[in-house]
């Protein structure tokens, strides 16, 4: 898609540009994380409501605007109906939609705002809305259909159902298909990737490289990715769209209440009439758990213990230069197999790990020794990782044998150096770590600092270059590594992984250094390690759907802790995100992952031993207000002690069966595996529900359908102005 062809809205003026840097200059600040994110605040209480309330009732409107006030509010009682496709009289069964009691508000339109106000926030809901879905398109990630058609209403446009663009997907083997089987990898396109300001360019020849004419594989050059971030900090901290957003989030929260009072029967009703089908039969996916931690303590406590027994006299360990067998790495750290207890292993995350992020990847050594990490939960080690994948084809068999249950683990890969890439698609091809209920995530750790530190990298580009070029390499040419084209064809996405409460001390502006002259000892912010995963990922699946292989999501951890803008940043370049508590100190960027309907996969038991208290946990809440809200597992040996994966007390089976079904939305996995949420899957509301498969009442599909399009035409409404 040319980037000159995508909706880039107006460039920010210069008195938004330094209200943007001024908000976002709190960043740099190492103080309390209230003072960081007060100017996104809105308490319960709404003060900045009060205000606006006072002034609107000591304020007389003038006669223009009561008449546009009534006539828009006449508008607006038909307006979201009407985008709401109707059912032909043939429908199938299991796509109706049985009759059921709707909440209707009659009145003011704009709750209660003054009109300014609206159509001020309506314009900048927009913009920020446009923004999101001009970086999805271009890095060819999901983009709600609805909301892009009401955009292109907006703007005047028809809306053509081919320019919805989605990720490419791996399909699963065939019967007696071999996943390792190399004999079919595209040729080599002779083309040359080389790095350039952090970003990975593709030419046709070495004279194109020298000459720095790349191929046209358009994303968004630096200057416009601040300009447009400069824009939603500014939109996120204006007074008149935080109490608009405030007061909508209220409206939806409300709303819900209002709708399961009335109609709660009648959906459990659909589903006790729905045959064969109920929570335990119907697919989930775990799309947030790490690989190295994807294993119960006392699935890990059995394994061990089994290893011992049969391999106690194998060298499986270098200690301090000297090949051990696992007898004597035990006795080097005063240990038997036989005297370890789930309590003795220690993997277990409690207490003592509130907010200590330190104390938690210390979790992650048995007994608090770091060679029985390297020895069982490494890909690189002295016996190729073998334990390692033995331990993940049993919970992969765990989960075929449950039928149900998938999951997508994160595997590490740090950016020290190239051959990363080459030892991790060695290891699951050697081991043959394949499973139809498995797909793979590459997790980036932020953690620049210690390598530069140790001198790993001579730079922040060399980091990012070791990440990156590899793959493009494979794309261009996969034939000079077979093993990791195999391996890129099971990767779903790319994550972006540390302590987000980590202060870096970097804003992120025009005046950043380029990541080449990065070369101190010292993180950048967050952002900046967004932006250029972003640019490189966008860049990377352009040419992967070229050669028509499988693309890449960007789905990293956010708003776990640290700054409102995190979420920010990955409301512009994330396909979906991991934990996402911040949201509720943010109205305005709540509301808008509510109109992208951005998926949020939360983690209660994880961040209850880490962050939040399971109590304060928002997920409820999100999932009310109809944010795209699921579960996960984040890491089973900290957090869990079953195999069962119920992570929260969910209200009723109508709830769970609606979380399984958004767990399907976020993952990646294909469209041959994507039948059993039914053949209309792609579609919308409840015309793409199947109950049949998913189980989720075609009245709540109905209710969260014409909730967003009533949203979405309030925007509508509020620039008919423009």
């Amino acid at each position: 898609i040319p980037f000159c062809s995508l909706p880039l809205g107006h460039k920010t003026d210069d008195k938004m540009r330094a209200f943007a840097e001024q908000v976002f200059a709190s960043e740099t600040k190492d103080e309390n994380i209230r003072d960081e994110i007060s100017m996104f605040d809105v308490a319960d209480d709404c003060p900045i409501l009060h205000h606006e309330m006072a002034h609107h009732l000591h304020t007389d409107d003038d006669v223009e605007k009561r008449k546009k006030r009534h006539e828009r509010s006449r508008t607006m009682a038909q307006g979201a109906p009407a985008a709401i496709e109707h059912w032909e009289v043939d429908t199938p069964t299991y796509l109706e939609v049985p009759d059921f009691q709707r909440v209707a508000i009659i009145g003011d339109y704009a709750s209660g705002v003054t009109m300014d106000d609206f159509e001020l926030s309506c314009k900048g809901l927009y913009r920020a809305l446009t923004i999101r879905e001009k970086y999805m398109r271009l890095a060819f990630q999901r983009f709600p259909r609805t909301a892009s058609k009401y955009l292109r209403d907006i703007d005047g446009e028809p809306f053509k159902p081919d320019d919805q663009l989605q990720p490419v997907f791996t399909p699963p083997p065939k019967n007696g298909e071999d996943p390792f089987d190399t004999k079919n990898l595209p040729k080599n396109l002779g083309y040359v990737a080389r790095m350039k300001d952090g970003v990975i360019y593709v030419y046709n020849d070495t004279a194109a490289a020298d000459k720095h004419q790349p191929k046209d594989l358009p994303c968004p050059d630096y200057a416009t990715f601040i300009d447009d971030m400069n824009f939603l900090i500014a939109l996120i901290a204006q007074g008149p769209t935080k109490t608009y957003t405030h007061r909508r989030l209220k409206f939806l929260m409300s709303k819900f209440n209002v709708h399961e009072m009335l109609n709660e029967m009648e959906e459990m009703k659909e589903l006790k009439m729905n045959p064969h089908r109920d929570f335990y039969n119907c697919r989930k996916v775990d799309t947030h758990i790490h690989a190295a931690a994807c294993m119960n303590q006392k699935h890990l406590l059995r394994f061990i213990k089994k290893s011992y027994r049969v391999d106690a006299d194998r060298v499986v360990h270098n200690l301090k230069g000297k090949e051990v067998t696992m007898k004597e790495l035990f006795q080097s750290l005063n240990l038997h197999p036989y005297d370890l207890t789930v309590d003795s292993l220690d993997v277990h995350a409690g207490r003592q790990t509130f907010q200590r992020f330190d104390k938690f990847n210390a979790k992650y050594n048995p007994v608090g020794a770091s060679e029985l990490r390297d020895l069982y939960l490494k890909t690189e080690n002295h016996i190729s990782g073998e334990y390692f994948a033995t331990i993940i084809k049993e919970v992969a068999t765990d989960l075929e044998e449950a039928k149900y249950q998938y999951a997508e683990p994160r595997l590490s890969i740090y950016g020290c150096n190239p051959n990363e890439w080459t030892k991790l698609s060695s290891w699951f091809v050697k081991h043959r770590v394949f499973s139809p209920n498995l797909k793979w995530m590459i997790q980036v750790p932020r953690i620049y600092d210690i390598f530069r530190g140790r001198n790993f990298v001579p730079h922040f580009g060399k980091m990012l270059e070791n990440i990156f070029l590899p793959v493009y390499q494979a794309t261009i040419d996969p034939q000079s590594n077979p093993e990791l084209s195999i391996f890129l064809k099971h990767v779903t996405g790319f994550d972006s992984v540390d302590d987000e409460s980590k202060h870096s001390g970097h804003m992120f502006s025009t005046k950043s250094p380029k990541p080449e002259e990065w070369d101190i000892v010292k993180n950048p912010s967050y952002t900046y390690y967004i932006y250029y995963m972003y640019a490189n990922i966008a860049k990377l699946n352009q040419l992967r759907r070229e050669r028509g292989m499988n693309t890449f999501t960007f789905r990293p951890h956010c708003g776990e802790a640290g700054a409102v803008t995190h979420l920010l940043a990955c409301f512009m370049t994330a396909d979906n995100i991991s934990h996402g508590l911040n949201l509720k100190k943010s109205p305005v960027l709540q509301y808008l992952y509510f109109l992208s309907q951005l998926p949020i996969a939360m983690s209660p038991l994880s961040n209850n031993s880490l962050f939040l208290e399971y109590a304060k946990n928002p997920l409820l809440e999100f999932h009310k207000k109809g944010l795209v809200v699921s579960l996960s597992t984040d890491d089973p040996m900290q957090f869990h002690y079953t195999k069962v994966r119920a992570l929260a007390d969910i209200p009723s089976n109508v709830e769970s069966c609606e979380l399984c079904y958004i767990l399907w939305q976020q993952c990646k996995f294909s469209r041959g595996e994507a039948h059993f949420l039914g053949a209309n899957y792609l579609k919308e509301g409840p015309e793409g529900n199947d109950i049949r498969k998913t189980n989720v009442a075609q009245i709540r599909m109905a209710y969260r359908h014409e909730t967003l399009c009533y949203e979405l035409n309030l925007i509508k409404e509020g620039l008919k102005a423009e």
